[in-house]
Parts: structure tokens; C-alpha cells; sequence
């Protein structure tokens, strides 16, 4: 260790441990700069193989200072074990461990079990896998870009680009989510593709059964609700291959979750909606289909949500609270884990088709 160009010789550093160790008068009475420094680094370093000067042979500790942190650490292992819960808030904002590795691929099975807990507006994710997950797009994995179809590689990554836009202009935008029109979104979509457009018009106007803007929108009435924090919690994925003609086929493929609150001031109950959304995007070659450049046409879009409201068709997502709910009436059809990411979409829709609601395991 060197502090102003000096340095400490072995042989003064092997003189002061001896005195040290034999309470010579006026021996320092804590680690010196390089003592510190070695110090540091093994408490920062894990597995590490034995140092230049680590190994001591063991001695009787009798200061002190050494019985004092044994107290602490023995209190310390006191507290954890009468309040688990509150060391795991200080480590991780109030639920799960460290972020999750981005998603490559379909996972096998759906995500453990949280501890029951509910949110907080402090903690709007506690209890939920969702504490895991990334924040916004930085939970959507993106592929790397090849060349495929009419696109150079170049110009793939810069769809992957333009798709995950879409989903943050759809589904992410703070405007959008409490009931703007989502016209970034919008303006990616093929101006071209007439049916679409027929169909975004009445959605926005009219929403109906038939004209839902939340198959592909994330919207809350904010006369009824507010967003809790500034944080929508993703994960998923997107995918591209050869489509029709030489077009790049872009699919996504992605949960989010949604902590909110009532829109009244003091009224601090969490609820949470989760919706799972997958949209396949054709980005045409201009040369063989009629459209605008920097646009897709939609192929398909479905969504799957929970606590978004049962056969709710207002264009936006009505959740329950649970002081609203009153544990009476008929079962509500299937049970869905809305954090399962194990099957595919189209499995997900087969198993919700010609059920009413289903009823979600866990929020």
C-alpha cells in the first residue's frame, strides 16, 4: 500500500505485528492503511485462494474489539431469525433475490412460489416473481441480428430495435397506460393495412368485444386509479425469422406487470394486473407489399390477462382490490398462474377458450 509516494518494507510490517502481538507500548490501536487495504480485499474477494500474507497460524483472540463483533454477529443472527422479512426488504425493495437472467428461450416450468406477501406502495412487487424481473424494455430480450429475408443485418437489428419500440410505445408509455391515445405506437403500424386501421379507429372510439384496444394496449381509466411508482416490471422475448414474400417476421412474446392504486388520495391498497401479450409483426419489403417504410403489418396479436376485469370490454383494465372482494358466488372457471411462461400463447388461449374467467393462483 503506498499513500504519498511511501511505502511500508516487509521488515517494518513484520515489526509491527510482533509488537502488536506483545502490546508494545504505543502500538497502534487499529489496522494501519495497508492492513485495511488486505483486509478489503478479502472481504470483497469469494473462493479466493490463500493471499501473499493471509495465512497466520491461529492464535487466542483476546482483544476486545474481537468479543464486541461477536455479539454484534450473534444479535445479528437473533434479529434475522425473528424478522426474516424485513433484512430481505433492506436487500432486495420487498421481494425476490438477484435479477433474473434475460429470457432466451421458453421456460420449462413456471417460476417458484413467492412467501406470502402483499404489496406495499413501497414495495409494489413484494411476494411476486416480478421482483426478479427487469424494469421496462431491459426485461425483453432481444436476439442478435442476422441477415435474413430482404433486410441485411443492419437492418434487422434496427427492426428488433423499431419492434421493442413498439412495445414500449404500447405498453410501457406512463401517457398510455393512464388513457392517452398511444399514437407513437400507432405510427409504427402499416397505414396501408386498412382492416387494422379500421379496427384502431372504433377500438379507441367504441371499444366493444370485437374492438378491444387491450388486445394490443395497456390502459387504466386514472379516474379510478393511479400507477404505483414509476417501474412496469417485463419479461419475455423477442424472436424474428423469414416471413411471406422475403419479410422479416418478428414475434414477441411478453408478460407485464402492473402495480396500482386507487386513484383517491389515502387510499393505499396495492393491486396488481399482469398481461401477457404476444404480437407477430411482418416488416415488408416495400418492393412487394404496399406499405410505408419503417412500418409493420400486424399478422396476429393475443392477449391473456389477470385482474384486468372479467368480460370487460370499457378499452381499459378495470383491477379488483382485495378490500372489494366479498369470497361469495360460483367459482370462476380454470385456475392460471398469469406468472407461467412455460406454454405457449396459443396453448394459453386454447385453454381459456369457452371459459368465462378464469382464476388467477397468485398476483
Amino acid at each position: 500500500m503506498s499513500k504519498g509516494g511511501a511505502s511500508i518494507s516487509d521488515e517494518e510490517w513484520e515489526r509491527f505485528q510482533r509488537e502488536a502481538e506483545a502490546g508494545t507500548q504505543g502500538a497502534p490501536q487499529e489496522p494501519s492503511a495497508r492492513a485495511r487495504m488486505v483486509t478489503r480485499r478479502l472481504q470483497e474477494e469469494t473462493d479466493r485462494p490463500e493471499g501473499w500474507r493471509t495465512h497466520q497460524p491461529v492464535r487466542q483472540r483476546r482483544g476486545k474489539g474481537w468479543y464486541a463483533v461477536g455479539l454484534l454477529l450473534a444479535a445479528g443472527m437473533l434479529f434475522v431469525a425473528l424478522d426474516p422479512g424485513r433484512v430481505t426488504d433492506w436487500f432486495d425493495g420487498g421481494g425476490g433475490d438477484t435479477p433474473l437472467a434475460a429470457e432466451k428461450e421458453r421456460p420449462d416450468q413456471p417460476p417458484a412460489t413467492e412467501a406470502a406477501q402483499q404489496p406495499t406502495l413501497q414495495h409494489p412487487f413484494k411476494g411476486s416473481p416480478a421482483a426478479r424481473w427487469g424494469d421496462g424494455t431491459a426485461g425483453i430480450t432481444v436476439p442478435e441480428a442476422r441477415a435474413t429475408g430482404w433486410m441485411s443485418k443492419a437492418q434487422v437489428s434496427q427492426t428488433l430495435d423499431r419492434s421493442r419500440d413498439f412495445l414500449a410505445a404500447s405498453s410501457l408509455d406512463s401517457g398510455v397506460l393512464l388513457g392517452q391515445t398511444p399514437e407513437k405506437a400507432i405510427a409504427l403500424i402499416n397505414p396501408k393495412q386498412k382492416d387494422v386501421q379500421d379496427y384502431l379507429a372504433t377500438a379507441f372510439r367504441a371499444p366493444s368485444k370485437d374492438a378491444d384496444p387491450l388486445l394490443l394496449f395497456s390502459r387504466f381509466a386514472k379516474e379510478k386509479v393511479r400507477l404505483v411508482g414509476d417501474v412496469v416490471k417485463t419479461r419475455g422475448r423477442i424472436t424474428f425469422r423469414e416471413g411471406k414474400r422475403g419479410a422479416v417476421e418478428v414475434t414477441t412474446d411478453v408478460t407485464y406487470v402492473y402495480p396500482v392504486a386507487h386513484a383517491a388520495e389515502g387510499r393505499d391498497e396495492v393491486a396488481r394486473t399482469i398481461v401477457r401479450r404476444e404480437v407477430v409483426m411482418s416488416w415488408d419489403d416495400p418492393a412487394k407489399v404496399i406499405t410505408e417504410p419503417g412500418t409493420f403489418s400486424l399478422v396476429s396479436y393475443k392477449s391473456d390477462t389477470t385482474n384486468g376485469g372479467c368480460d370487460n370490454h370499457t378499452g381499459f383494465y378495470v383491477p379488483e382490490f382485495r378490500s372489494a372482494r366479498t369470497g361469495t358466488g360460483p367459482e370462476a372457471g380454470r385456475e392460471v398462474d398469469p406468472y407461467d411462461r412455460s406454454t405457449s400463447m396459443d396453448a394459453r388461449m386454447q385453454d381459456a377458450d369457452g371459459t368465462k374467467c378464469g382464476t388467477a393462483t397468485r398476483s
